[in-house]
């Protein structure tokens, strides 16, 4: 598996279970990239649903996929304070300029006093009945989103507080590289 520089820029993919696009967001700056962890960000990016329909992210983002875990976590800067939206999916590969996954419905809205809110289990059942999801995946994402829960509860990975000061920091430098080459 290829692995994304650091200060490159890569499109996401989103698919779904049975291998059709879900979403795709065009350009992400790669801020760290190992065969295990791609952590990017991204502001104000296209993103293109399936349908076509497309629109602009609103805020700047951080977003943490890892190789081993069942979920990918995008950190929302907001003028109150941060957000993060996970989306429960499948571990990330990376061929061709480009960060995929396949997004298995269920998220977890985070606020920034670390409350959440487990969103789509509807969507989650539907699909699962649709596209077949084996007992082996729902086991998986169940297990992971436990594994979730407990870093938002520990304040871990993404949830601790000087990974954005981080990884912002990180963004802020490669965006003005950018601008100088420019």
């Amino acid at each position: 598996m290829a692995i994304p520089k650091e200060g490159e820029t890569i499109q996401i993919h989103s698919y779904k279970h049975n291998g059709k696009i879900h979403r795709v967001w065009q350009e992400t700056l790669v801020l760290k990239g190992t065969r295990n962890i791609v952590i990017g960000g991204n502001e104000r990016t296209l993103v293109t649903e399936s349908d076509g329909r497309t629109w602009l992210t609103r805020e700047p983002s951080i977003c943490y996929f890892h190789a081993e875990n069942w979920f990918n976590i995008i950190c929302m800067l907001r003028e109150d304070g941060v957000y993060y939206y996970v989306n429960m999916s499948s571990p990330f590969v990376f061929d061709e300029k480009s960060l995929k996954y396949i997004d298995y419905d269920l998220d977890v809205k985070v606020f920034p006093d670390m409350s959440y809110l487990i969103l789509d289990e509807d969507e989650y059942a539907e699909h699962k009945r649709q596209m077949k999801y084996p007992e082996v995946i729902d086991q998986i994402l169940q297990d992971n989103l436990t594994q979730l829960l407990g870093w938002i509860k520990q304040r871990k990975g993404p949830f601790a507080p000087d990974f954005i000061n981080v990884w912002t920091s990180r963004f802020e430098f490669y965006k003005q590289l950018q601008d100088e080459k420019r």
